[in-house]
């Protein structure tokens, strides 16, 4: 019986944002926008549904007088992201 993909992860801009942050400390907005070649609006979106999951904090700055979006993943996000990577492994095995 396969364990079930975590549908969080399983949306193509959510798992790239992750797959992201899980190398770095953190990202700014803008560089996850030019990573993920996606518009602001959906990566807005998108992240905000991470952030209420719990798989990565939001801190809202500004650098001068322009905003700054900072993302980061928690350790919620980091186990729902290798539990995810794990579950594909198992499909791929079988």
């Amino acid at each position: 019986m396969f364990k079930e993909l975590d549908p969080l992860l399983h949306s193509q801009l959510r798992l790239a944002v992750m797959s992201i942050l899980i190398s770095v400390e953190s990202a700014e907005f803008t560089v996850l926008k030019e990573k993920t070649n996606s518009t602001a609006g959906n990566l807005s979106v998108q992240l905000d549904k991470l952030s209420e999951a719990g798989y990565i904090t939001i801190d809202k700055s500004f650098k001068g007088k322009k905003p700054l979006t900072t993302c980061k993943v928690t350790n919620k996000g980091i186990n729902a992201f290798e539990e995810y990577v794990n579950t594909l492994k198992e499909y791929i095995k079988k």
